[in-house]
């Protein structure tokens, strides 16, 4: 592996604001989700209607700490629910902005608030620690908490969502090209790497062959515009938002890598604590099924949405509207975890030694299932 050299300047082109992202610190699965550090903090679900809650007790992050900043804890009649997101075109927003979580609170009498992170890693540990009830994120940390943490994976609401991405003028055309080539990555914790490493390996290379220069996902959209590096492994939107700014390309996405559900790689999931499943079944059967109502509403009204992401998420339109009409980001209303899915991003996880060799992901297909009869 080569040095990475003098540190590339990342303020020479403006593009698209997005919110400040992940892997500041590696979004490193392994070391943030090992069972010593979170299992120590974990709290049984209590609704609040019979318990007031004690002060959240934090763990040790700024994207936590911020997500529950300046809050106290009202007295009121309903319960609330803590429902973790990112700032990412998932569909639970499009549920809320379709009022299905509106209709949800006034059934079950709750407040459902959604608590951002901008990764996945302070997600969980905000799950294990009793601060979320639920929680939607990347693949892989929802499988690393639903193997770790006393957790289970319920639904897969996006697909694909990760690419390797280059200068729109770059003469590579393909993988193997990257052979001496600097590449940028969110660090060896990320699920990006290991999709790296196979697609060079599935190229003829070798992880040692290419240059690796370790960033945050938000900076690599910058990085190709100034020509700091010659390639960059980020998922979405850095994707669209790289694109939207028409000065890069898409040179392989992660489905060409390791297609596991429909013919595209899995981008998302939704996950839930198990003692809240239990307490809670028909609340999360509801919340299951305004998620696949709003896929189906993504999938028929594709600029409507985009619209409803853009006032909610604060993303600009234009990097929405490539995220789909790209196939960035594709949506799919069988978001049932099946357990042959589970197995294959499982065995990529443990491969990539992500997982141990004992980590097996808990997953309960039945509410998804259930979800999809019902809106059939």
């Amino acid at each position: 592996m080569g040095s990475t050299g003098t540190k590339p300047q990342l303020n020479h082109t403006k593009l698209q604001p997005i919110p400040s992202d992940s892997a500041t610190n590696e979004f490193n699965f392994k070391r943030s989700l090992d069972y010593r550090e979170v299992l120590v903090q974990n709290k049984k679900y209590v609704p609040s209607s019979s318990a007031p809650p004690s002060p959240p007790s934090l763990p040790p992050d700024p994207d936590t700490a911020a997500a529950f900043a300046g809050q106290s804890t009202p007295v009121q009649a309903t319960e609330t629910i803590n429902f973790g997101t990112q700032p990412a075109t998932m569909p639970i927003y499009i549920a809320k902005g379709l009022g299905l979580i509106g209709e949800i609170e006034k059934k079950h009498d709750v407040k459902i608030e959604f608590k951002v992170f901008s990764y996945g890693a302070p997600e969980n540990q905000a799950l294990a620690a009793g601060e979320l009830q639920i929680a939607s994120a990347g693949m892989g940390p929802a499988i690393v908490a639903a193997a770790r943490l006393p957790a289970k994976l319920l639904a897969i609401s996006i697909l694909e969502q990760t690419a390797i991405i280059i200068p729109s003028d770059s003469p590579i055309t393909s993988v193997a090209e990257l052979k001496g080539k600097k590449i940028a990555y969110p660090g060896k914790g990320s699920q990006q790497y290991p999709l790296l490493v196979k697609a060079l390996a599935d190229a003829g290379l070798k992880i040692g062959d290419v240059e690796l220069f370790k960033t945050k996902g938000s900076d690599v959209p910058t990085l190709l515009a100034n020509k700091s590096v010659d390639a960059g492994i980020v998922w979405d939107p850095h994707v669209s938002n790289a694109l939207a700014a028409g000065h890069s390309k898409v040179l392989i996405k992660a489905e060409k890598i390791l297609p596991i559900k429909a013919g595209h790689y899995i981008g998302n999931g939704v996950y839930a604590r198990e003692d809240f499943i239990a307490a809670k079944p028909e609340l999360v059967q509801d919340l299951i099924t305004s998620i696949v109502k709003a896929i189906d509403f993504i999938l028929k009204n594709e600029d409507k949405a985009v619209k409803m992401w853009s006032e909610q998420i604060k993303f600009p339109e234009k990097v929405i509207s490539y995220a789909l009409k790209e196939g960035i980001s594709v949506y799919n209303l069988d978001v049932a975890p099946e357990a042959s899915t589970i197995d294959t991003y499982t065995k990529f996880l443990k491969d990539a030694g992500i997982l141990k060799p004992e980590d097996n992901p808990k997953f309960d297909p039945s509410f998804a299932k259930k979800a999809l009869a019902e809106f059939k």
